[in-house]
């Protein structure tokens, strides 16, 4: 990761926007005085990619970000990591209860095209694809450097205090970072995915076998068979074409014979059919009766139609039932009223009453909470007088009358001022409670006397009912009872044209059922009229349907016994049909053949046919199954093979062997390249090594080379450890990773340089000086150290004034 451009608004305590051009820098320091905002800088880098600072302490806080005076704030960062150039863009905005929250948090793609020179609105116009948002932006940022946060702030931004973790850390937490850092995770997603390649292989040759194994009548005996009876079952179906002619043609001038025969039957059986319907004999009385109830019914309807006006005539004799109704119910209205003013008043007069009662509680309530503030500011007083008098001292003026204190005054022992709050406070509650029931009874009093008025007009507007209610009532029972007689009559009436209209339509039905009696006869004579039938008496329905019936003896005895001659020839055909047809079935049974189902002579042809082509398709099968059986074999031989090779590859690069020797070989690298580094800064006294147990060591030659813990070091001693670590880790990480995917590309240093003396002051200058001139890498410090700001050829110089922390970036 080498950052382009770097763009502060609000951040921290840079109050007015400023952008940081890092373009073809290589080597840069930020100095200034103490608390100007040097480290703001390498703080925002941090927060654009991660969304926290080291200095902040805990991850997730960011209140820190935003300048405290500000409601808004926004870091942008441009940055390249291998040969692709992105922008992510976080916005903050402070809440009106001045919580710090993220408005905004982007990460985009941009164009590596434009000109690293150009500005920094062209290079943010120049998005080629968005590529996060929100909390997926560190995730991405993550991906993209190849770091976790907290690897991040050991190998790229050492934050001041921080320089010692890598040289300290657990030998596991150490191992974890190189992982990253060498893209190791590589082998262990290999060594996984051969494992499942090796049981995709196994599982592939399992099935294959299984397959090959469930493979029957895949042998070349099986194949000779196949032929032989293909041939065979070809020969026998050119020789049955001759008899299956023949025994076409028998059946053919049997089946005529039934055919004949079947017509006679036909013909016989439509004579036999013939009988004269059940209700035939009995429809002529039927009928008769009908017509009798229905002219009866006529004469019935008549005289209760009659009987029904006089009924009529009656009711309207007594009156208008509804004049009654509406005089009752005006009456009934009037007492209802009378009662519910009665009601009403009643229970305003109660209303008022506890009205009363309870506003003298109220009163009382409220001297009460009055006399207790007055004794509860009484006595907060006198504790204010106690309080002061134990300050009080001889000689000095009085803080009240100003004058010189001759005497400490004495204050008795004093209540508590909290119970006297608490009882306030009671007493408070019991007025509020005593003031809302006085309210409530108030709204009571008031909705009564609102009901007493209503009640009074509703009375005084209800209509006067005129008339005695027992005359009313009598008048209107008898009104009513004239009804009942009238609802009566019209009933009977009613049920009695009922049962003349069912009169009127059984006579129609039989009527119909005659008519339909002679059709049904006309047509049972059609069915006959083939064999001579004779004409019918139009006059009588029975002794037309006699005669026929007396015909139709005389036919069927003559019309059978030419049936039962028939039936003779028929059968003699049979039995000749039958010969023929088993002698060829005979034939068919010794080719395994038969012929399920009925046995003519095209089931027999399809039959064979259908053998001929199961007999060709069997063939084919055992030529498909013997490829098939070749083909499963060598499939299976060569998944075998396979797994073997996933299996060997998956042993060679188990985590827990290759993985720790990656790592140690790694360290020991890093290691002697630190040692080179460390033993420049040191004159020679100091070199690092790695123990068995992975832990860092030093070798000290002031001390004949004693091995002791780096946890040992003093402060300045242990930063130009930690220096030559997070030194060596910048230039070897990208020749130890696995595809060379992960550079660093930057390394930022905060602070730390005044703990050095001159000539070691000197080494590291030099080493971070060739560090910066040996390939494309950005080497970023933060100093108070001015031999080495002087020793920079890039500055951005930080300076504060009261609107803030302010850049400028000066050259040698």
């Amino acid at each position: 990761m080498r950052p382009l451009r770097l763009h502060l608004d609000n951040f921290g305590s840079f109050r007015e926007a400023v952008t940081v051009d890092f373009a073809d820098v290589d080597y840069f320091a930020l100095v200034g005085p103490t608390g100007a905002g040097k480290s703001t800088i390498i703080d925002a880098i941090c927060f654009a990619l991660y969304g926290t600072v080291p200095r902040w302490g805990k991850e997730n806080v960011i209140s820190h970000a935003l300048a405290p005076s500000a409601t808004y704030g926004k870091v942008a960062l441009v940055f390249e990591s291998s040969g692709r150039r992105h922008v992510v863009v976080r916005s903050l905005r402070r809440d009106a209860r001045g919580t710090v929250h993220t408005k905004e948090a982007r990460l985009d793609e941009l164009d590596p095209g434009v000109p690293s020179t150009a500005g920094l609105t062209e290079m943010l116009d120049a998005v080629v694809r968005p590529v996060a948002e929100g909390e997926a932006v560190s995730d991405e940022v993550q991906k993209i450097t190849g770091l976790e946060y907290k690897f991040f702030t050991q190998c790229v931004v050492l934050p001041q205090g921080k320089f010692a973790e890598f040289l300290h850390a657990r030998p596991r937490e150490r191992q974890d970072l190189l992982v990253q850092l060498l893209d190791a995770e590589v082998y262990e997603r290999i060594q996984k995915r051969a494992g499942r390649e090796e049981d995709l292989a196994k599982q592939a040759a399992e099935f294959a076998r299984n397959e090959l194994s469930g493979l029957s009548g895949a042998g070349e005996d099986d194949e000779r068979a196949a032929a032989e009876r293909l041939d065979a079952l070809r020969a026998l179906r050119d020789r049955i074409q001759g008899d299956l002619d023949t025994l076409r043609a028998h059946e053919e001038s049997l089946q005529k014979q039934i055919r004949d025969r079947d017509a006679i039957a036909e013909k016989l059986a439509a004579l036999t059919d013939l009988g004269m319907p059940d209700d035939v004999p009995t429809l002529a009385g039927e009928q008769r009766e009908a017509e009798e109830r229905m002219a009866a019914l006529g004469i019935e309807i008549g005289r209760l139609e009659a009987e029904e006006q006089r009924a009529d005539d009656e009711l309207t004799a007594l009156g208008d039932k509804a004049v009654l109704v509406a005089a009752l119910a005006t009456l009934e209205e009037q007492e209802r009223a009378r009662d519910d003013l009665a009601q009403a008043e009643a229970e305003a007069a109660e209303a008022g009453a506890a009205l009363e009662r309870i506003a003298g509680e109220a009163e009382q309530a409220d001297a009460a909470l009055a006399e207790a503030e007055r004794a509860q500011d009484a006595l907060r007083d006198a504790h204010v007088a106690a309080a002061l008098a134990e300050k009080l001292v001889v000689g000095e003026p009085c803080p009240t009358c100003l004058r010189p204190i001759i005497e400490i005054p004495h204050h008795a022992a004093l209540s508590d001022l909290h119970t006297a709050e608490r009882e306030v406070q009671a007493l408070k509650k019991h007025a509020s409670q005593v003031s809302a029931r006085h309210r409530q009874a108030e709204n009571d009093a008031h909705h009564l006397a609102k009901q007493v008025q209503i009640c009074r007009e509703r009375l005084a507007k209800s209509p006067q009912a005129t008339g005695d209610r027992a005359d009313l009532e009598a008048r209107l029972i008898a009104c009513q009872k004239a009804e009942l007689r009238a609802a009566e009559c019209r009933k009977r009436t009613r049920e009695l044209r009922a049962k003349s209209a069912e009169a009127e339509r059984r006579a129609g039905e039989l009527r119909n059922k005659a008519d339909l009696a002679w059709r049904d006869l006309d047509a049972a004579r059609d069915t006959v009229v083939a064999f001579g039938a004779p004409p019918l008496d139009r006059k009588d329905l029975g002794r037309a349907w006699a005669e026929l019936l007396d015909w139709r003896g005389q036919v069927v005895i003559r019309e059978q016994a030419a049936l039962a001659v028939q039936d003779g020839d028929i059968a003699d055909g049979g039995r000749l049909l039958d010969g023929e047809r088993a002698a060829l079935l005979r034939r068919l049974a010794e080719h395994e053949v038969a012929v399920p189902g009925e046995v003519t002579p095209s089931a027999i042809g399809e039959q064979v046919t259908a053998a001929v082509t199961q007999a060709g398709a069997r063939l084919d099968r055992v030529r498909e199954n013997r490829e098939r059986a070749r083909q499963l074999a060598e499939f299976a031989a060569a998944k075998e093979q396979e797994a073997r090779v996933a299996h060997e590859l998956a042993l060679r690069l188990r985590a827990d062997a290759f993985e720790r020797w990656l790592c140690s070989e790694a360290l020991g690298l890093l290691v002697a390249t630190a040692s080179d580094t460390l033993r420049d800064l040191t004159d020679g006294q100091y070199e690092l090594t790695v123990s068995s147990k992975s832990d860092i060591e030093v070798i000290d030659y002031g001390e004949a080379g004693m091995r002791r813990s780096a946890r040992t070091l003093s402060g300045g001693e242990t930063f130009q450890a930690a220096l030559a670590l997070a030194l060596a880790l910048s230039s070897q990480v990208a020749g130890l990773s696995a595809a060379a995917a992960r550079s660093l590309d930057s390394i930022f240093l905060d602070e730390g340089f005044g703990t050095l003396d001159p000539a070691t002051l000197d080494t590291v200058a030099t080493t971070l000086e060739r560090l910066a001139t040996s390939g494309n890498r950005m080497v970023g410090v933060v100093t108070h150290v001015p031999a080495l700001a002087d020793r920079v050829p890039v500055r951005f110089e930080i300076t504060r004034d009261a609107k803030g922390s302010h850049l400028t970036k000066a050259a040698q």
